[in-house]
């Protein structure tokens, strides 16, 4: 009774944060903002982003960060693209091209943590930055663009099926795999769990390629939705890695209500429709960004305070 009686306090948390986020734009901006047709738009973008928080929560829920996260998103949608177009194999190809690339990504950033033994933001930082430079060889420094025949990802029902089919996965592993029982024991004391005689080491990088799977899904997505993709340098793929990241600290505020994959995915609806709503309003890019963070913030704050004598485990 306790676990359902948390369950339903988090899931009325969430949707509060809904009604209240989508209410107070459509207040203060009532014609242009909030219809059903665009709450269903705001979701559909957010399922996007909460693919590949879904499978970052792996990595964040042990105490790791990944930086990569955008340079790997740019990678596998282009070497999906040429996978589809270029060597005429389709959807296959892009499917292929996009998780097969996400998970290499993901192996890479595991194997380079363990055996250097430095922080995982310095060493996914570094690894960023090949992964950009790798992307613009790859493309030759131009936009590779999906052919518009194979962009069914990008549009209802494509996108909601793959989506879901993410979601439902991450949350079997998490809930009903050995894979899930080791994550969350390392992440609650790695100490501890080493003593248990559980590999760490193994299980930290199966984390980083979990991620990368589902960052591979993310990036077919991302192509769909947005036809063609461009590599970048110079670290600007890290503006790809702030909404799967604060879906992911959706995740961990609501961990504790047993419900973080559900929390990401309602998570980054609430993240899209903030986003939205200052769009609509006309607010100047800089001044949306300052807004949405702090608002942020201060819902993970809230949502995360401890509960007054709970045991985390």
């Amino acid at each position: 009774m306790k676990k359902l009686s948390g369950s339903l306090r988090g899931y009325l948390i969430l949707l509060l944060l809904v009604v209240v986020s989508w209410l107070f734009f459509k207040v203060i901006t009532p014609h242009n903002f909030g219809s059903p047709e665009n709450m269903v738009k705001y979701f559909e973008a957010g399922l996007i982003a909460a693919t590949g928080a879904v499978g970052f929560y792996f990595v964040m829920v042990m105490g790791m960060f990944d930086f990569s996260i955008g340079a790997n998103i740019m990678l596998s949608a282009i070497i999906g693209c040429v996978f589809a177009s270029r060597f005429g194999l389709g959807y296959f190809g892009l499917v292929f091209g996009c998780v097969l690339s996400g998970l290499c990504v993901g192996l890479i950033n595991g194997i380079f943590y363990i055996k250097l033994r430095i922080p995982s933001m310095i060493v996914t930082t570094g690894l960023a930055l090949i992964y950009e430079a790798l992307a613009n060889f790859i493309g030759g420094a131009v936009a590779q663009t999906l052919p518009s025949d194979l962009r069914g990802f990008g549009q209802m029902p494509g996108d909601i099926i793959l989506a879901f089919v993410a979601f439902a996965l991450a949350y079997i592993i998490l809930n009903y795999t050995k894979i899930g029982t080791y994550t969350y024991a390392i992440g609650s004391n790695e100490f501890v769990a080493k003593n248990m005689g559980i590999n760490v080491n193994k299980y930290k990088v199966l984390a980083f390629v979990i991620s990368g799977g589902f960052l591979g899904l993310m990036s077919i997505l991302t192509i769909s939705y947005g036809s063609s993709m461009v590599a970048v340098t110079g670290m600007q793929s890290m503006s790809r890695n702030f909404v799967p990241t604060m879906g992911c600290f959706f995740g961990l505020a609501f961990k504790k209500y047993g419900m973080p994959i559900q929390a990401i995915v309602i998570g980054e609806f609430v993240i899209n429709i903030i986003f939205f709503g200052f769009i609509a309003l006309g607010a100047p890019t800089a001044i949306q960004e300052v807004i949405t963070g702090l608002a942020l913030l201060i819902i993970i704050t809230l949502t995360s305070k401890p509960v007054k004598g709970e045991i985390v485990k």
